[in-house]
């Protein structure tokens, strides 16, 4: 199905307004929304160091998009009894892959992705918004973060199996241009690069959704 998006996220001078609160900071420098820090704490999960292994502070980040992972989960992941399943399928995902530049096989039910993402929320405690936004961390410019106020902005089934193969249809539809968008919007808002599109397009679809629904409890500090 199609993504919709609100006509907020689609108007320059409105989206960058939601990004420049989202990476806002207090007078002290402590972040305003502890997401703002998902992608940067310890250099980010996508650094060549770490690309393909999962370490503390990835859970750390994921934390700060409050989502809470029980200890033995982490342990699970990251002191295995036997080599790494997690890490062997990390390192069967492209780092340097843009979602827009992804084939379908990059994204399929049966692409070391998906395999990932299915073993992640198979363990007691993470489940599937944590282990989504696990590969986010570790995969910023292929997957995209995906929660409970992104899905009812985004209008999308309660079901949802085709997130990942519609947000990448969207991006690529009449040459890139939301693409473009996006990197205006970021432009425009000062912010790095490093940051991506997709979470580009993830935050101001979160924060525009938290103003609508009239709660922003979550991910703030």
């Amino acid at each position: 199905m199609a993504l919709k998006l609100p006509a907020a996220l689609l108007d320059r001078a409105n989206a960058a307004g939601l990004l420049r609160r989202y990476w806002a900071t207090h007078p002290d420098g402590s972040p305003v929304y502890s997401g703002s820090r998902f992608e940067r704490l310890g250099g980010g999960g996508g650094r060549r160091v770490a690309e393909n292994r999962f370490t503390a502070e990835d859970f750390v980040a994921v934390a700060m998009l409050s989502v809470s992972i029980r200890a033995h989960a982490v342990l699970r992941v990251l002191e295995p009894t036997e080599p790494s399943p997690y890490n062997r399928l990390l390192h069967e995902i492209p780092a340097d892959l843009d979602l827009v530049d992804a084939g379908p096989e990059h994204i399929a039910q049966d692409s070391p992705a998906w395999e990932l993402w299915t073993r992640l929320q198979e363990i007691r405690g993470i489940g599937p918004v944590g282990a989504g936004k696990l590969l986010a961390r570790k995969r910023p410019r292929l997957l995209p973060v995906y929660d409970s106020v992104t899905k009812k902005v985004f209008q999308r089934p309660v079901r949802d199996l085709a997130f990942w193969s519609d947000v990448r249809t969207e991006l690529r539809r009449d040459q890139r241009s939301l693409v473009a968008h996006f990197e205006a919007v970021r432009e425009t808002a000062e912010l790095g690069k490093d940051i991506s599109v997709l979470r580009i397009l993830d935050t101001t679809a979160w924060l525009h959704g938290t103003d609508v629904m009239g709660n922003q409890s979550g991910r703030s500090s």
